[in-house]
């Protein structure tokens, strides 16, 4: 019984398959109405456009957002080893000399959610930059960054001839077989802070080190650090705007007056068909265990794994977004190196005691570590 009524239907079907052929074939040579033959030419042509516009093959990949990923563990990592590789890392960030006994903080390398971060290459680097002057500019974030990168380009070239120049407020690292300069520039606030009679004043709304900044061929701007340190330790003591001088101001504002300054030179001063412009974004610290679900901790001491996931529990810091908004206010282009998120992921990556001074330090960046996947991004960003 199944099988004839099987046979009894596909028969049927037959039937009505060449029904409807006959009356496309019919349509199509003129016969039906002609709302019918319009209806069936246009689902043809639409049906024939729909197969057209179908890929042929792979599509091209939009443009990866590397600061959108995660830390994974990878044992091809670190990408020097900083005990043999590097001989000049500064004392405030050589954890391993100064007895750090865990390893795996060295094992984490940051995979972008859509695409793959290149792997350092020294050679490449040199050879891409020969006969450029690379500075940082900044306070001892920077400074910290920029012995990433000569630890990085060291370690790749360690037979390279290099000069080491250093003065108050200058270090100068040249890779003199390829003519490049590594230097840091220590500047707290980016705009000037000038010794008058009265004392130390912080001029908001002027910026005479640029004259020597716009020289450059890679700028990488920071500050944020020290906008909040007051007492004994403070750089400053007076703030002035214009005509206006006073003892204190709201510190947010003050560094957002200040980052218009810079954003004003940018646009004013800087030939960025010649030079490109960066600018770090706020590294984070770990004082406070309430940002990575462990309350009651006032310190990064017992941290030894990054936070997993995209993000921390806590948001970003006030601060950020203020040099987002004066970031896009430039017309010049400027690139934010947006370390914030993937480095506040990174409680186990800092010095705690293990350094020089032997203070706890939970807001500097062991080396080798997290600054070597900063100096990976400005890598990629500046083979682009």
């Amino acid at each position: 019984m199944s099988m004839g009524c099987e046979r009894y239907g596909a028969i049927i079907m037959f039937f009505f398959i060449t029904i409807l052929l006959c009356v496309v074939g019919f349509l199509e040579a003129g016969g039906g109405s002609a709302v019918q033959s319009s209806r069936i030419i246009r689902w043809r042509k639409k049906h024939k456009q729909s197969q057209q516009e179908q890929p042929a093959g792979p599509q091209e990949p939009t443009r990866c957002n590397v600061y959108e990923g995660s830390w994974v563990y990878d044992s091809s990592y670190p990408m020097y080893d900083s005990t043999t590789s590097c001989p000049f890392i500064r004392k405030e960030f050589d954890c391993l000399k100064y007895g750090r006994p865990d390893r795996n903080y060295l094992k984490y390398r940051w995979q972008p959610n859509n695409c793959t971060l290149p792997r350092f290459d020294a050679l490449d680097f040199l050879k891409r930059m020969q006969g450029k002057k690379i500075m940082y500019i900044g306070d001892s974030l920077s400074l910290n960054n920029w012995q990433s990168l000569v630890c990085l380009l060291y370690a790749g070239v360690p037979n390279a001839n290099l000069s080491w120049q250093t003065n108050t407020s200058i270090s100068t690292v040249t890779f003199q077989d390829y003519g490049v300069s590594v230097i840091m520039f220590q500047s707290h606030y980016l705009v000037d802070t000038v010794k008058e009679p009265m004392g130390r004043v912080m001029k908001l709304d002027s910026l005479n080190d640029g004259a020597l900044w716009k020289t450059m061929d890679v700028l990488i701007f920071n500050t944020w650090l020290w906008w909040l340190v007051r007492g004994p330790r403070q750089q400053w003591d007076y703030i002035q705007e214009g005509a206006k001088i006073s003892k204190d101001m709201d510190r947010m504002d003050a560094f957002h007056k200040a980052m218009i300054t810079w954003a004003k030179w940018v646009d004013t001063d800087v030939d960025t068909a010649k030079t490109k412009v960066f600018f770090q974004g706020i590294s984070p610290s770990h004082y406070n265990g309430t940002e990575w679900n462990e309350p009651g901790l006032r310190n990064c001491a017992k941290e030894t794994e990054p936070m997993s996931g995209s993000t921390s529990p806590s948001g970003p810091p006030p601060a950020l977004s203020v040099v987002k908004e004066v970031l896009s206010s430039i017309k010049n282009p400027v690139s934010l190196l947006d370390i914030t998120a993937m480095s506040k992921l990174r409680k186990d990556a800092h010095p705690s005691s293990y350094n020089g001074f032997k203070g706890m330090d939970c807001t500097h960046w062991c080396i080798a570590g997290l600054p070597d996947t900063w100096n990976q991004i400005l890598y990629s960003e500046l083979i682009a």
